[in-house]
C-alpha cells in the first residue's frame, strides 16, 4: 500500500494564490485561511510598543506600490506597451530569446514558483526576451492547465511590473504550448 504525500505548507500557499479567483464548484466549500506560523521565540513576552518589521522588496524588483497606479491588463498578443519596431519583431519572434524556462511536468504550484522565481531573476539579470514552455495540454481536447495559467500568473501584480508583454511563439519555438515574454529593462542597472 503506498501512501499519498500530503502537500508542505508552501504547497498549499500557492495552490490558494493561483486558484484565488476561482469558484468553487457548487456544494463544495473554500477551505479557511490558516492562521501565519508563529515567530520563533513565539512563547516569550513580546514588547507591545515594538512596531512591525518593514517589508522590504527582493532585490532591486520594482514594488508595486511604486510602479505605476494601474498597470494594464497583460493581453496575449497585445504591443500597446512597447514601440512599433519591437513590437513588430516580438510578434514576428525576431528578438533574440535570453532564456527559457520548460514547466512541462510540474505541477501548477511548482509552475507557478518556477514561473514567478524566473521572471526575476530574468529582470535582475537584464534579459530582454524569455520563452516560457507551458506545453499544449492534453491530447483528449482539452487545453493545457498550465497554457491557460501562465498568462494570468504573468499578469498578477508581483510579476507585471517586469512584464511588457506576452506572445503565443511562433512554431519553431513551440507555437501554441509556448509563449515569448517581454520583459521590462530596469532603470537602476548600470551597463
Amino acid at each position: 500500500m503506498t501512501r499519498r504525500r500530503l502537500p508542505t505548507p508552501d504547497e498549499r500557499r500557492l495552490w490558494r494564490i493561483a486558484m484565488r479567483d476561482a469558484e468553487p464548484m457548487p456544494g463544495r466549500a473554500v477551505e479557511p485561511e490558516p492562521d501565519p506560523p508563529p515567530f520563533p521565540g513565539y512563547d516569550e513576552p513580546v514588547a507591545t510598543t515594538l512596531a512591525p518589521p518593514p517589508t522590504v522588496p527582493a532585490r532591486g524588483a520594482p514594488s508595486p506600490a511604486s510602479s505605476r497606479p494601474s498597470l494594464p491588463p497583460l493581453t496575449p498578443g497585445s504591443t500597446a506597451n512597447i514601440d512599433r519596431r519591437t513590437g513588430d519583431r516580438f510578434r514576428r519572434g525576431e528578438l533574440e530569446i535570453d532564456g527559457r524556462i520548460d514547466l512541462h511536468g510540474m505541477t501548477q504550484a511548482q509552475a507557478h514558483g518556477a514561473l514567478a522565481a524566473f521572471v526575476h531573476r530574468a529582470w535582475n539579470e537584464g534579459r530582454r526576451c524569455v520563452l516560457v514552455i507551458t506545453g499544449k495540454g492534453s491530447f483528449t481536447g482539452g487545453a493545457g492547465v498550465l497554457r491557460q495559467a501562465a498568462p494570468r500568473w504573468l499578469g498578477d501584480p508581483a510579476l507585471r511590473p517586469m512584464v511588457l508583454a506576452i506572445q503565443p511563439a511562433r512554431p519553431k519555438d513551440g507555437g501554441d504550448g509556448a509563449l515569448y515574454v517581454l520583459i521590462k529593462r530596469r532603470r537602476d542597472r548600470k551597463d
